[in-house]
């Protein structure tokens, strides 16, 4: 089943036309324009270094407030991976686990963390941070992809204790995100991934979106991707 969704969703980045993408164009550059992708397995410390090196100034362009939720712009470096969603604490689902780093000014959906350090927990969603996702073939978004939803009265729903509050499969796992160069780099916890580092995984950077006012969107949704890793989101890296 996950072999088949990562193929539909590669046709589906790759089909998709970017004339479409055009509204949107303003965000990319060569901050997005990936050069590599690499995750690192340090057995010694119980560890995985994920890294997007890109053309640019990696984390340098973050998206511009508008003032409100709905609408809301999100900008991530994205790595969908071959993790099970019982690996990062959600309940069996289709679709795509992938650790998303994310900035958006409008919201803070990290309510545990204080990134900027300021003694203040819900004023520095702009600041780069992680997000375990899980991702679907969505086809109502120019990019083709969003984020997965359920009901409010869905009991059989388990997300980890850090998520933000959303109905959504995402949680915010607080795991420390360093920008330096060309490099975009996070921290991951062998224990906070069920101990897998023999997974696949690939690089995206990307233009998201929040709504709250259309029933007929998703409430996160990816409008345009401005660069894949492999090409064609087949997942072909390997942990070193």
């Amino acid at each position: 089943m996950k072999v088949k969704v990562i193929v539909c969703l590669s046709f589906m980045l790759l089909g998709i036309s970017t004339n479409s993408w055009t509204q949107e164009s303003k965000y990319k550059n060569d901050d997005f324009a990936i050069k590599n992708v690499s995750v690192t397995h340090n057995i010694d410390l119980g560890i995985s270094i994920w890294e997007i090196k890109v053309n640019g100034i990696a984390g340098k362009t973050t998206p511009k407030k508008v003032g409100q939720l709905d609408g809301a712009p999100v900008l991530g470096y994205v790595f969908p991976t071959s993790l099970k969603p019982g690996d990062v604490g959600f309940s069996n689902t289709d679709g795509i686990v992938a650790l998303a780093l994310t900035s958006h000014p409008d919201f803070d959906d990290t309510p545990l963390w204080d990134e900027n350090s300021d003694k203040v927990y819900n004023n520095d969603g702009v600041i780069w941070h992680p997000h375990w996702v899980v991702l679907k073939e969505d086809k109502r978004v120019e990019g083709g992809l969003s984020v997965k939803q359920f009901k409010k009265d869905d009991k059989t729903v388990v997300l980890p204790p850090t998520n933000p509050g959303m109905l959504m499969y995402m949680d915010s796992p607080g795991y420390p995100v360093v920008s330096k160069n060309d490099v975009i780099r996070v921290i991951v916890p062998d224990y906070r991934i069920n101990n897998q580092t023999s997974f696949k995984y690939d690089g995206v950077t990307a233009f998201m979106k929040v709504n709250t006012s259309k029933p007929d969107l998703p409430m996160l949704g990816v409008y345009e991707v401005f660069s894949v890793a492999s090409g064609d989101l087949s997942l072909p890296y390997k942990v070193k």
